[in-house]
């Protein structure tokens, strides 16, 4: 280690300091190690001592690789041993710290059994005895997929929670755009953790019009978007750009095509509605999600009427769809739309009584009234 220093000491000036000094510094103490057993007769010693200098070395590369120690403990948690569905909730809850009934929310499931299914996990992570170690750099392509998951399960909690109310999701979706950066930096040439970020960042963008001065709900087709953040949309778009030339199409590249459409509203003034359906269609084949095809449902209201968008809704499964806030205030827009009112009113009492947010809740009854209204207008 002392002829690394002095090495370090005669080159850093010239050089400038290694991203990972002491990496460098161990690499060049094993160098010299090996110098010394090839010349001195004490082949036994050198290698025993190489094998300790190279384990440090393993270590530091480990740190290198997980700058974060929370995405650390993502990808641990990601193991293959644990069960597919049960990962990401997991995830959401051991690192990321969320309540059992928050990660239900998020996975359209009664708290009880999202706490049942964790319970489960970990006895079976206790009985199996799965050895929680630090993937090797080959595999963690693999365990990806659980990761984005958990960190857009996340962002998706805290952006729920717009004004910051909640204490346990303060600062939430800011963290979960720290873990995907740190993603794209850890795994640069894997084209859906850009994909993740670049939708984050588009969704974070409109964060500042999602309210009015009066704290009242604004949806997105009446944002102002003088008020969306130029900077982030444009990091979005670069992101979102370097990840489609790895010719590798993934879901969240396609969540943020649809919200780069979107932003284009502040370029063009309109919304191109036939590209979002379009990508929405896209989604649907590859990842045929609740959320995506309630979604594309609305997509269709734009650009096929509000009949061919009700017999899309209708084809998702009840079972789904019963407990999903977004479902019930599209379809009484839908049905408004085509003058069932009565229909439009259940619901909207429906969607009222599934939302979380009051200023989301205060809007709908707005609807609701105007609807209301409008079926009692001779």
């Amino acid at each position: 280690m002392g002829d690394a220093f002095a090495a370090a000491l005669a080159a850093w000036p010239r050089t400038g300091i290694p991203d990972n000094p002491d990496a460098w510094l161990l690499t060049a103490a094993r160098r010299r190690l090996i110098d010394v057993a090839r010349h001195v007769s004490i082949e036994a010693a050198g290698a025993a001592t190489l094998r300790i200098v190279e384990d440090a070395e393993h270590d530091a590369s480990s740190q290198a690789a997980f700058p974060d120690e929370r995405l650390k403990l993502l990808f641990v948690c990601a193991h293959p041993a644990i069960d597919e569905a049960a990962r990401t909730p997991l995830m959401l809850q051991t690192v990321l710290g969320l309540d059992a009934a928050r990660i239900a929310s998020a996975f359209l499931l009664a708290p009880a059994a999202m706490g049942q299914r964790l319970v489960r996990t970990k006895a079976k992570i206790r009985d199996v005895g799965v050895g929680f170690e630090v993937p090797e750099p080959q595999e963690l392509p693999q365990r990806l997929e659980s990761v984005l998951d958990a960190i857009y399960a996340a962002y998706g909690s805290g952006w729920d929670d717009v004004t910051g109310a909640d204490p346990r999701r303060r600062g939430l979706a800011d963290e979960a755009i720290w873990l995907g950066r740190l993603v794209t930096k850890l795994l640069p040439d894997e084209p859906e953790a850009g994909g993740l970020l670049a939708l984050m960042l588009h969704c974070e963008a409109r964060c500042a019009a999602r309210r009015d001065a009066a704290g009242r709900y604004v949806p997105l087709s009446r944002q102002e978007t003088a008020l969306w953040s130029r900077s982030m949309i444009e990091e979005a778009e670069e992101i979102l750009a370097a990840a489609a030339q790895r010719k590798k199409l993934g879901r969240f590249q396609l969540e943020a095509a649809v919200q780069s459409a979107h932003a284009q509203r502040a370029v063009t003034g309109r919304t191109d509605w036939e590209a979002i359906t379009l990508l929405y269609e896209g989604l649907v084949r590859i990842a045929p999600t609740i959320g995506a095809r309630v979604a594309r449902a609305a997509a269709l209201a734009e650009t096929q009427g509000a009949a061919a968008a009700l017999a899309a809704a209708d084809t998702i499964p009840t079972d789904a769809i019963k407990n999903y806030q977004p479902y019930w205030a599209l379809r009484a827009h839908l049905l408004e739309r085509n003058g069932r009112s009565k229909q439009a009113q259940e619901a909207y009492a429906r969607a009222i009584g599934l939302s979380e947010d009051p200023a989301v809740r205060a809007f709908l009854a707005e609807q609701a009234t105007r609807n209301k209204g409008a079926a009692n207008t001779p």
